[in-house]
């Protein structure tokens, strides 16, 4: 048998260290909510992939639709020679996403490129260069994602410099202090010191923020920003590609907001593991790029189409927008009632929309001081134990919960002891 430790050491040879990898350990097989390492052991998935599992690992559903592709043909390029599964999902998701007036969809490949080509539409239909985005957002590792991303450390260091006419206003976060008023101010003062909104194509804002540290926009921000673009002239771009897909206790996290984007990108759970992002839009927004403007040589891949198809069908077949408000409620259920133990004052903030669940911690509840150390210790904790957690957040102390939809109420209860156990540790010493 191969050992984790063997493949490790190739890995440090093969792989540049830029490629950060989180655990020293290899998956050799996953089901449903659980993997296992190439030593045979086995971990609870409270990770999924970073949310591209809401419908598990190694669905039978969905591997059988790629199987029955892969029978047919595994790719023509679109561009070449069209395929119906690309005009079949495309059709799907145009009457999916909440946005009012017929719609398009153009299928890439990873969720910085449907941003870059969100970006591209909304200046090629504007004739505006500017684009707004939040601190604490992350739209990819791309020049432009990069340049869009609102956190220096890790994705922005060494760089630079970036795209130019790219400017960040502030986030709402209600446990650091910052109000939807104080966010949508920093707009205002963004058009009077930096930017021309009249300059501004586009402004894109995540309706939770991901990287960020799971921080909810509050439905009456989301309106403002529409209210902001509708006054300029500005098109507003959703980035549902951490929060789509039931993930949220809706499909997508915008709907609870009750407004209308003009383009939404997606990807993650778009494909359930397989590579595949999408831009959908207004009509007349998406038609604005010119033929031979957008695509790819891989974009949309009939492989991965074929597994949307069947994504959207495990959704709906197995309830999952309802499940993901079960877990939501079982998970904040177990974490609040371990804040409010004297012995895990570390726990700051339990927040949560749907199966979108994090908590933060901190040295104390009077300062809100952040506790990387702490956070960092919890997750190499968890692993050893069986238990994969991912952090985010701007100062690196938040555990965001991203288990497979799929996932039973017993395993996950089965993961929370172990967070449990190892936090009444950590906190202890």
């Amino acid at each position: 048998m191969t050992s984790n430790a063997d493949i490790q050491a190739r890995r440090v040879s093969a792989v540049p260290r830029g490629v950060s990898t989180m655990l020293p350990v290899f998956a050799a097989r996953a089901q449903g909510a659980e993997m296992w390492d190439a030593e045979g052991k086995r971990y609870i998935d409270f990770a999924g992939g970073i949310a591209v599992l809401n419908t598990g690992h190694n669905h039978p559903t969905i591997k059988a639709a790629v199987a029955a592709q892969l029978d047919n043909f595994s790719h023509t390029c679109f561009q070449v020679m069209p395929y119906e599964s690309y005009i079949s999902l495309a059709e799907k998701l145009n009457e999916l996403v909440p946005i009012d007036g017929d719609c398009q969809t153009l299928f890439v490949t990873t969720g910085a490129e449907a941003v870059e080509n969100a970006v591209k539409i909304a200046r090629a239909k504007t004739g505006r260069p500017g684009v707004i985005a939040f601190g604490g957002g992350f739209h990819g590792r791309t020049m432009l994602g990069m340049a869009l991303t609102g956190k220096v450390v890790p994705y922005k260091v060494g760089f630079g410099p970036f795209v130019s006419e790219v400017y960040h206003a502030t986030y709402p976060n209600p446990y650091r202090g910052i109000s939807v008023a104080d966010a949508l101010a920093s707009l205002e003062a963004l058009f009077k010191s930096d930017v021309d909104p009249l300059r501004v194509a586009a402004i894109i804002c995540e309706p939770v923020q991901g990287e960020g540290g799971f921080v909810i926009a509050p439905p009456d921000f989301l309106q403002g920003l529409r209210a902001i673009c509708d006054k300029y002239g500005i098109l507003l771009i959703i980035d549902e590609i951490q929060t789509g897909f039931a993930r949220t206790g809706k499909m997508f996290a915008v709907e609870y907001a009750g407004i209308s984007p003009d383009l939404m990108t997606m990807a993650k759970s778009l494909a359930g593991g397989f590579p595949l992002s999408a831009v959908t839009g207004r009509k007349e927004v998406m038609d604005a790029a010119n033929p031979g403007g957008l695509g790819g040589t891989y974009g949309g891949s009939p492989i991965a189409c074929a597994a949307g198809l069947a994504v959207l069908k495990v959704i709906e077949e197995e309830n999952l927008v309802a499940r993901a408000q079960e877990i939501g409620e079982l998970m904040v259920g177990r974490l609040t009632a371990m804040q409010s133990r004297n012995s895990l004052s570390c726990i700051g903030d339990v927040r949560a929309l749907g199966a979108m669940v994090a908590m933060e911690l901190v040295k104390d509840r009077d300062s809100r001081t952040p506790d990387a150390d702490l956070t960092r210790a919890l997750v190499a904790k968890a692993a050893e134990r069986g238990l994969v957690i991912l952090s985010c957040g701007t100062y690196g102390n938040v555990i965001r919960f991203l288990c497979p939809l799929v996932a039973s109420n017993e395993l996950i209860n089965e993961g929370m002891d172990i967070l449990e156990s190892i936090l009444e540790e950590l906190t202890a010493a």
